[in-house]
């Protein structure tokens, strides 16, 4: 069986689609989810919210555990959104997580935090809000795998995507190497997704635009393959 945390350390070759199951139906959670994989999905994203973070309150490892004896395979993506993330590396390292990202936010230093994801086994991410200066995370792109720009305020569903960020994530795409994946979270829809793999993401969460479609292939495909896939590429190759 393949690991699934390759999907995170091998340089891809197109970008990599992750549903965030936030936006699936709970009572059908494990079927969508093995839908969404069977359409072309690489990862399935958690978002995770203490309610305190950010104000909502969302699901934690007994799910990703379900999930996991549901999809033995899968590459499981936790977002957590929380304000103490060390916490939760064990809990959701036990119920089966392949990859977790914390925030700068909640973790100034998070150097030490990163090993600690790693030692328990799964790949580890650091994310930035949109009102966060990138001088925040500059000095420890090199100790994450994957860097994960928000492009909405955590915490709420149904946001416009917010395009400034789009420079950001132009300024922090030369900084990493072809091992590090740069995630863009947020608002990423059909319409949104070219400029996102045009910044430099390689790895695009999507929730209502996949989920709430009748075709999770054709959205998966349109996120993926949209018109700028490959000036975005070229763009990250150079």
């Amino acid at each position: 069986m393949t690991d699934p945390r390759s999907r995170i350390l091998s340089p891809p070759d197109r970008p990599l689609i992750a549903p965030s199951i936030l936006a699936a139906d709970f009572a059908r959670l494990g079927e969508q989810a093995a839908a969404v994989l069977d359409a072309g999905a690489d990862l399935l994203h958690l978002d995770v919210m203490d309610g305190h973070f950010v104000p909502n309150l969302t699901m934690g490892p007994d799910l990703c555990r379900g999930l996991r004896e549901y999809l033995p395979d899968a590459c499981l993506d936790v977002h957590l959104m929380v304000t103490d993330p060390a916490q939760f590396v064990v809990p959701f390292a036990r119920a089966g997580a392949n990859h977790l990202t914390f925030h700068i936010e909640a973790v100034p230093e998070p150097t030490a935090l990163a090993r600690e994801v790693r030692d328990q086994g799964m790949t580890a991410g650091l994310a930035i809000n949109p009102a966060t200066d990138l001088g925040a995370i500059e000095p420890f792109l090199e100790a994450f795998d994957l860097i994960l720009v928000m492009s909405v305020h955590p915490g709420f569903a149904g946001q416009a995507f917010i395009a400034d960020v789009l420079e950001k994530t132009r300024l922090i795409r030369p900084r990493l190497h072809a091992g590090q994946r740069l995630q863009m979270d947020g608002g990423v829809n059909r319409e949104t997704a070219g400029a996102c793999l045009e910044a430099g993401a390689d790895v695009l969460v999507a929730a209502s635009a996949i989920f709430r479609t009748p075709a999770y292939d054709q959205a998966i495909g349109e996120l993926r393959n949209g018109p700028s896939l490959k000036k975005a590429m070229e763009r990250k190759a150079t």
